[in-house]
């Protein structure tokens, strides 16, 4: 046990060394590519501009999701409808889908417990 935490200090140390030699260069080097990205002057106004209008344009884009929505409700009803004609590929989508979504759900349930399984019956 303590050979392994003297090789995971180790590492520790190597990586801190690298990051102090190289993380100023890797700093630079992802400012330069993202420039186009940063705006001038960088204030607090201007952040809080920015929030702004990255809410209020999320907010505007609330009526063009809710008719992708309605539409892909729409096709989910006519498949419904037309279930006798459904292939097994687009079964197997449906299940693959439903399971990812349930597979979601119950990871956010554990980490909302603070990754406890309590509560489940295995």
């Amino acid at each position: 046990m303590a050979s392994k935490l003297l090789q995971l200090q180790s590492k520790a140390c190597q990586a801190t060394q690298f990051l102090t030699k190289n993380g100023k260069t890797y700093y630079k080097q992802l400012l330069e590519q993202n420039k186009q990205y940063i705006q001038e002057p960088p204030t607090v106004e201007k952040c809080e501009e920015l929030s702004k209008q990255l809410f209020y344009t999320r907010l505007a884009s609330i009526p063009g999701r809710t008719e992708t929505f309605w539409k892909e409700c729409d096709y989910v009803k006519q498949l419904w409808r037309n279930r006798k004609e459904l292939k097994v590929e687009d079964a197997g989508i449906a299940t693959l889908f439903v399971a990812e979504c349930f597979c979601w759900f119950t990871a956010g349930e554990v980490v909302g417990r603070g990754f406890t399984f309590t509560g489940y019956y295995v």
